[in-house]
């Protein structure tokens, strides 16, 4: 079977990133006992990912690179915002500045109600400056490493966008 839309894929990896003109850092490493199981096509990868791992069979090994615009995307500086202090107080009006801390990323939610993630960049009198960027947006990724199984999804898989497979998924 090769890869293809509602496949379940099984791969092992090392992921590493670099900014343009910089050296290879080491992100992460999954193998085959702590395999990356995902579905397909479904929208849930970087599109780069999925194009360049499409049409693979199990057996194949991978070695590509993805620029910032095929992968978290580019740099924003327009998602550098500062929030009002306000925004962070708890049910007793204060803020808890064990938990607002520069360098922790911290659940937010916008205007209407996404869910995103903000690093906390400084803190002032009167805001909090906040990074919305993924944390690997403008940065190249350095994908190495091996499909180790495919199965067509299940129909719950398909209808549900991601894997039940008891063990790596839902």
């Amino acid at each position: 079977m090769k890869i293809e839309q509602n496949a379940v894929v099984t791969v092992s990896y090392n992921l590493e990133t670099s900014e343009p003109g910089q050296e290879k850092v080491f992100l992460e490493k999954t193998s085959a006992e702590t395999p990356f199981v995902f579905l397909f096509g479904n929208g849930g990868l970087i599109q780069g990912f999925e194009t360049q791992i499409a049409g693979m069979s199990a057996g194949d090994k991978f070695a590509f690179d993805i620029d910032p615009a095929n992968g978290y995307g580019t740099f924003d500086l327009n998602a550098i915002v500062p929030v009002p202090k306000e925004a962070f107080n708890g049910p007793d009006g204060t803020i808890d500045l064990s938990v607002i801390q520069v360098g922790k990323m911290l659940p937010m939610m916008d205007n209407e109600g996404h869910h995103l993630q903000g690093k906390v960049l400084e803190i002032t009198d009167s805001a909090v400056k906040m990074d919305f960027n993924h944390p690997l947006a403008g940065k190249n990724l350095h994908f190495s490493g091996e499909v180790i199984s495919i199965r067509q999804a299940t129909e719950d898989e398909i209808a549900h966008g991601h894997v039940h497979d008891g063990t790596h998924g839902h």
